[in-house]
């Protein structure tokens, strides 16, 4: 099939229609019952369906959300133009290489957009005109910022970042940010506030794919997110200049805002809590004497119908997202470090990475795992790394467990490295190191190859060949339910 690039979320959606499951939901409650659903879902149903709200209640007809689009890592495929009859690994590798290779190309500014047929500024100004979700019981209020990106520019330089950060609603004119200390988006909003100056923000709300694909993916200082999605797409990604702000805003998004982001010492606001990608509530501000920054929304744009990407995190024993793109920079970046005969790499959560290695020589599986604690595609936020055999698929956990069960001796093949980098959001960070904004912790690296010095040795295993269990299936698709490659 030939590679698609899509201009907005909707082309999206409809080429998506056609090459895989999804689902129209209609009367659904934006309080609570459509992210208890989304989460039913993805926790329930095998390669989840893409799901699709409309007629919310208390709100009119057409104003929609779309959620578990990536949930089907075939649907990612088609999301960053790549061939979707490939496996996962290969499509690590495949949209890995596809992100390195790409030249950058710099935006292109319109004069029209079709993000801005409806403005509102002033007095007009109304978040709440959107079915926004509370998604989890004990969240602080609605979130608007899910499925987001969101734009500033560094005051000492060109450079305009992208990242993807959470947004609660706190009125019809204000929004609460929540932004990681480290993130390249704080970064520069304190460049602003050490001058007691406000930051100008842009957000989008429902992009095409790559843009928010390139906006969860960390680049390094001084290479723009606009850039990579042109060089992604081939093209130009369409920009209009913000007439509040002069920064560029996604033409083809569904919603944008522009405001600006005052010196909390100025101005913020409790946040939260929020339930978080660990799976536990986090961030929570309120009695804490923390509160958080604000943004004073000047201007809404949006689209006729507009839709609404939500992407709030799930327990991770839900699929939100079925390809692990990390993974693929992973790969690339232990490659470049010079570690040999790496023959797949993936992250079966954010806390779990599996690497699996053809062993060369003593001490091979220590490097390796040594080289993802370093790398900065799993240097964050992790807990766990797997060394296993080449025999062993590392996107498959089934597999990845049975080597940890027959390969590791616990005594001599279990690691723990202290200080390592992590993240306030860490349900496990201690008080005292969070008072201290210490945000540091330990990982556990799990040997589960064949001892090296032994390996020749080691007990066959009885499940049949990788290329005999390929071929069989193939063979008897039609008969049997299997799913597709």
């Amino acid at each position: 099939m030939e590679p698609q690039v899509f201009d907005d979320l909707r082309q999206f959606i409809e080429a998506a229609k056609k090459m895989s499951d999804w689902r129209e939901i209609k009367g659904a409650d934006w309080d609570l019952q459509i992210g208890t659903l989304i989460e039913a879902a993805a926790e329930l149903i095998p390669q989840p369906p893409m799901l699709i709200f409309d007629d919310i209640k208390g709100y009119p007809s057409g104003y929609r959300i779309l959620s578990l689009p990536y949930a089907n890592y075939r649907r990612v495929a088609l999301a960053l133009g790549l061939p979707y009859d490939k496996s996962k690994l290969e499509l690590v590798r495949l949209a890995s290489r596809k992100i390195r290779s790409a030249q950058s190309i710099p935006p292109k500014e319109v004069t029209r957009a079709p993000v801005a047929e409806n403005v509102m500024t002033g007095e007009q100004v109304n978040l709440l005109k959107f079915p926004v979700l509370r998604s989890h019981e004990y969240d602080g209020g609605r979130y608007i910022g899910t499925g987001d990106v969101i734009i500033n520019a560094d005051p000492d330089s060109n450079f305009i970042n992208m990242g993807t950060y959470r947004m609660q609603v706190h009125k019809a004119d204000m929004l609460g940010v929540w932004i990681s200390p480290g993130q390249q988006g704080r970064q520069i909003c304190m460049k602003y506030w050490e001058k007691g100056q406000s930051c100008a923000v842009v957000a989008a709300f429902g992009q095409d794919p790559m843009t928010f694909l390139a906006s969860m993916t960390k680049f390094p200082w001084q290479k723009s997110e606009l850039d990579v999605v042109g060089g992604l797409r081939g093209r130009p990604l369409e920009v209009f200049k913000g007439p509040v702000t002069g920064l560029p805003i996604p033409a083809h998004a569904e919603i944008a805002i522009e405001g600006y982001i005052p010196p909390p010492n100025e101005e913020a606001h409790d946040e939260g809590p929020f339930g978080e990608w660990t799976g536990y509530y986090s961030g929570g501000t309120v009695g804490t004497g923390e509160s958080q920054p604000v943004v004073k929304v000047k201007a809404i744009y949006h689209r006729d119908n507009p839709i609404l990407d939500d992407e709030a995190p799930l327990w991770p024993g839900a699929v939100r997202f079925d390809l692990n793109l990390r993974a693929g920079l992973l790969w690339d970046q232990m490659e470049s470090a010079g570690i040999q005969d790496v023959v797949g790499v993936y992250g079966l959560s954010n806390y779990l990475y599996a690497v699996a290695i053809r062993q060369r020589y003593a001490g091979h599986a220590r490097q390796a795992a040594h080289a993802v604690l370093s790398c900065s595609a799993a240097a964050r936020h992790g807990r766990y790394i797997v060394v296993v055999d080449e025999d062993i698929d590392p996107t498959n956990l089934k597999e990845v467990l049975w080597a940890m069960m027959t390969r590791v001796d616990p005594k001599t093949d279990i690691e723990m490295i202290d200080g390592c980098w992590s993240t306030p959001l860490d349900p496990r960070m201690p008080p005292e190191k969070r008072a201290a904004r210490d945000h540091s912790n330990s990982r556990a690296i799990f040997y589960a190859v064949r001892p090296y010095a032994w390996r020749d040795k080691f007990p066959k295993t009885s499940r049949p060949s990788r290329e005999l269990f390929e071929k069989v299936v193939n063979e008897f698709r039609d008969v049997l339910p299997f799913p597709p490659r």
